[in-house]
């Protein structure tokens, strides 16, 4: 990138980078203790930029997300993962599959964790919120400069609970099996967003799961093949 004459890198980290921390929210200074290759891989990439930024010149914002769900909501924008990934993606894309007939159900994997309902708790950042983060980040970011920012609500949510909105949101009595915890999970994780909001003027402004389901639900109905031809050409 510096070889040629990028200035400014936005890099796309993650919460996943502080692992299961001692206490909530989390700030920027929590920790960083992976306990999953995601978190470690998002680790070790701002590890190297960081040590690249001292003998640099470049701008650089490392944000970290939390849990993105939501669609554009002039609905020119929605999740579409690689069929690949979509066993492995967000719970919103495995509600949203269960809901289409894509999947069976929804398996949820864990109800012993030590919250309220025994499933995981997690901060949801709506897209919409995520993109203006990034436009702001840019306009502050400074040469030979690091800015690091947690992108989140702080308030987190049980995965029962998205799972009730989820349904609400789209009308359907989504079948739920539950298993065993999945290995490397968490069990709560939701954002300070002081620093940001200090520093670079930014709050979530689409807070409503509810209604970040439903936006990101009509997306989906109206784009069954993803950005694909639609299905039927497809057969």
């Amino acid at each position: 990138m510096a070889a040629h004459g990028v200035k400014t890198l936005i890099y796309s980290s993650t919460c996943a980078t502080y692992g299961e921390p001692e206490k909530m929210p989390i700030t920027e200074e929590t920790p960083q203790v992976p306990i999953n290759p995601y978190g470690k891989a998002k680790k070790m990439a701002e590890d190297i930029i960081l040590d690249f930024s001292k003998r640099s010149d470049m701008a650089v914002m490392i944000l970290r997300y939390f849990n993105v769900i939501g669609s554009d909501p002039e609905g020119r924008l929605g999740e579409s993962p690689r069929p690949e990934l979509r066993e492995h993606g967000r719970i919103s894309g495995a509600c949203f599959d269960a809901a289409l007939g894509v999947i069976p159900g929804l398996k949820v994997k864990g109800t012993d964790y030590a919250t309220a309902d025994g499933t995981c708790i997690r901060d949801y950042i709506d897209v919409t919120d995520l993109v203006d983060a990034h436009v702001k980040a840019l306009e502050k970011a400074e040469a030979r400069k690091v800015g690091i920012y947690n992108v989140g609500t702080g308030k987190g949510r049980s995965v029962k609970e998205f799972v009730r909105a989820c349904k609400e949101a789209t009308g359907v009595d989504i079948k739920v099996d539950y298993f065993d915890r999945r290995p490397g999970d968490y069990a709560e994780v939701y954002s300070d967003p002081t620093k940001i909001n200090r520093e670079l003027n930014w709050t979530a402004q689409h807070t409503d799961l509810l209604d970040s389901l439903r936006i990101a639900w009509r997306w989906q109905k109206s784009h069954r093949s993803g950005y694909g031809p639609p299905l039927a050409m497809v057969l």
